[in-house]
């Protein structure tokens, strides 16, 4: 096992396989894990089943926890002040993205207006909007292989903050399909609410400075 190169070993059934941190691990089984597999995986580690691949997520740092809280909060204060019907969700949380057995995956910040989506522990499809956080190890997952799910099981809208580069990528994928890239400077208002929602990101600037690394 080592930690520095981002190898664990993980026990599933009395058989010990070694992992990698945001790479598929086992790749001889070329794609052949399904939802059941995930669910035997040990519940102290956070994985995502991506078209029948497991890639294990290490704990979010303080950054990218810090992020994900704000953006969230911000979101649900103008939900709830609006009385509206949308939940505000934040991960930890499982969707079943393609409504197949090979996907599933945990969002860093989602929203979901479709409560009839809601079957059990899962979101089962896809929520209107989704962001994720960027950590350096999950960077090529979130700009690529999430990209295309997200895109291709009807999320509306996809973000990507990226605190090491200091930018933010969104995706209105019900308008154009070219990401709109900011800074952080000013607010920028999330379209399924037709820009209302405003999302400042004061205190994401101050954190950044304090414990980027």
């Amino acid at each position: 096992m080592d930690r520095k190169k981002g190898i664990y070993e993980i026990k599933v059934e009395d058989e010990i396989f070694c992992v990698r941190e945001s790479v598929p691990y086992m790749e001889p089984v070329n794609g052949e894990y399904t939802i059941e597999d995930y669910y035997k995986l040990p519940e102290d580690q956070r994985f995502e089943l991506i078209d029948g691949y497991l890639y294990v997520m290490l704990a979010p740092t303080v950054l990218h926890q810090l992020i994900a809280g704000e953006i969230h909060r911000q979101i649900a204060n103008f939900i709830y002040e609006k009385n509206g019907k949308c939940l505000p969700l934040i991960s930890p949380i499982d969707v079943q993205l393609d409504r197949d057995n090979k996907t599933m995956v945990q969002p860093d910040v989602a929203i979901l207006c479709d409560k009839d989506k809601l079957m059990n522990r899962v979101i089962y499809g896809a929520p209107d909007f989704v962001l994720e956080v960027i950590s350096p190890s999950t960077s090529r997952k979130d700009y690529t292989k999430k990209l295309a799910k997200y895109e291709s099981a009807g999320v509306k809208e996809y973000w990507i903050l990226d605190p090491y580069k200091e930018k933010l990528l969104i995706y209105d994928f019900d308008g154009e399909n070219l990401p709109m890239i900011c800074g952080f400077d000013t607010p920028q208002g999330i379209n399924i609410y037709n820009g209302e929602l405003q999302i400042y990101f004061t205190k994401i600037i101050e954190w950044i400075k304090e414990y980027r690394s």
